[in-house]
């Protein structure tokens, strides 16, 4: 089985009613697949509803994003924060720059063996061992 780490950027196009988004999450719960969004996403998520408040959007998200059944925000733990520091020296010596929060994302999916649900297919494409999907594409 799957399990999906959803970045924020696939969580706002989500919250914005993209229809590809929708289409491959709801396929991914038809095939039971876990959907997990990494507390560090949940973070960038708040706060941006903190800078400019959607009540509507954020009902939405605290739907989907405690619901139990299928998605849940997780705790990310502290086993990944090695991983992360080879991901930032692999990509210091290869002079790709990528944002800290990308590499704990892709660290903590690479740890756990899941799969990134990102548009930002750039920011993380150069990181070794990790699996990503752009579900803003038809699948």
């Amino acid at each position: 089985m799957t399990v999906y780490a959803l970045d924020t950027n696939i969580l706002i196009h989500y919250l914005r009613d993209e229809p590809n988004v929708i289409y491959n999450l709801e396929n991914a719960i038809d095939d039971r697949s876990d959907l997990v969004i990494p507390h560090i996403v949940d973070y960038e998520l708040r706060r941006g509803f903190a800078i400019k408040p959607a009540p509507n959007k954020e009902a939405h998200y605290a739907i989907l994003s405690r619901n139990t059944e299928f998605c849940n925000v997780v705790n990310m733990g502290d086993s990944f924060w090695n991983i992360a520091a080879q991901v930032y020296a692999e990509l210091y010596h290869k002079r790709f720059t990528v944002g800290e929060i990308d590499i704990l994302i892709a660290a903590y999916c690479i740890h756990n063996n899941y799969t990134l649900v990102t548009n930002n297919t750039d920011d993380f494409k150069n990181i070794d061992g990790l699996r990503i999907v752009d579900w803003t594409q038809p699948q």
